[in-house]
C-alpha cells in the first residue's frame, strides 16, 4: 500500500502534451512582440499583423486591434497554462473556440460576398486549433483536480 505523503502529484503541465508546449512558447514570445505593433500604429508607422487570415499593416485600424486582442489573450493563455493556473484551460477552451471560428469565417466569407476584397483561402490554422479544443477540453477536468507546484 502507498503512503500517501511521499506521493508527489503530477504537474498540470505534464498533461500538456510537446507541440502544445511548443506553441505555447512561440505565443509567449508574440505576446511580448505584440505591444510594438501597437506603438508603431500610434507612431504612424506600418506593422504586419496576420492572424487566422486576417491581415493588416495598420494596428490602429479594426482589424488590427483584432489581431492584437487575440494575440494578447493567446498570450495570456499560454502564460496561465505554462505557470498551471486554474483559470489557464477554461480560457484555452475559448480561445481555441473564437479561433476556430474566426477561421471559418475568415473561409466562407468571400463565397458569401460577390465583391468581398477577401480572397478565398483555407485556413491551415484549424489543423492545429481542432485537435488543441480536444486536448483542452480533455484534460480540463484532471487540469482542475490538480494542484500548481507554483
Amino acid at each position: 500500500m502507498p503512503n500517501k505523503l511521499n506521493e508527489t502529484p503530477l504537474r498540470r503541465r505534464a498533461l500538456l502534451p510537446l507541440w502544445i508546449k511548443i506553441f505555447l512558447w512561440i505565443f509567449m514570445v508574440l505576446g511580448f512582440i505584440a505591444p510594438l505593433g501597437l506603438l508603431f500604429g500610434l507612431l504612424g508607422m506600418g506593422f504586419n499583423l496576420s492572424l487566422y487570415g486576417l491581415e493588416t499593416t495598420n494596428a490602429l485600424s479594426v482589424i488590427g486591434l483584432l489581431i492584437l486582442l487575440l494575440f494578447a489573450i493567446k498570450s495570456a493563455v499560454s502564460f496561465g497554462l505554462w505557470l498551471e493556473k486554474e483559470w489557464a484551460v477554461n480560457l484555452a477552451i475559448i480561445d481555441a473556440s473564437f479561433g476556430i471560428i474566426v477561421c471559418l469565417f475568415v473561409l466562407i466569407f468571400p463565397l458569401l460576398v460577390e465583391n468581398s476584397d477577401i480572397g478565398f483561402s483555407i485556413r491551415l490554422e484549424l489543423v492545429a486549433l481542432v485537435p488543441y479544443l480536444q486536448k483542452m477540453m480533455n484534460i480540463k477536468q484532471d487540469w482542475l483536480d490538480r494542484v500548481a507546484k507554483n
